[in-house]
């Protein structure tokens, strides 16, 4: 359970994500915005991203997020609640093979 005025959401984000340094850049921009989670590619050519934090700041990165970094064209973001059970800090995770997302 998260604290009053917190926030835990997984986003799924599509378009050209991935070689246009959007895991790099997400994870400077939840930093800047003190939020802990990771940030992972998936292999089906998708982003992933678990984001804790102030409501507030979750939704600012999320507003970032929806444009991306200069060379990314985001397409969608599918935004859904998580529990927000994540150390501390924001790091960005290896590519996640899509086959063993689906065993979690």
């Amino acid at each position: 359970m998260l604290d009053k005025g917190l926030k835990a959401v997984k986003l799924l984000i599509s378009g050209r994500v991935q070689g246009v340094c959007f895991r790099h850049w997400t994870v400077q921009t939840a930093t800047a915005h003190s939020l802990d989670g990771w940030v992972r590619n998936l292999s089906d050519g998708n982003v992933e991203a678990l984001l804790v934090g102030e409501d507030k700041q979750v939704e600012a990165v999320i507003l970032k997020c929806k444009s991306g970094p200069s060379s990314a064209k985001v397409d969608h973001i599918e935004i859904t609640s998580a529990i927000g059970i994540t150390p501390k800090g924001f790091s960005q995770k290896p590519t996640l093979d899509i086959n063993e997302r689906r065993g979690q």
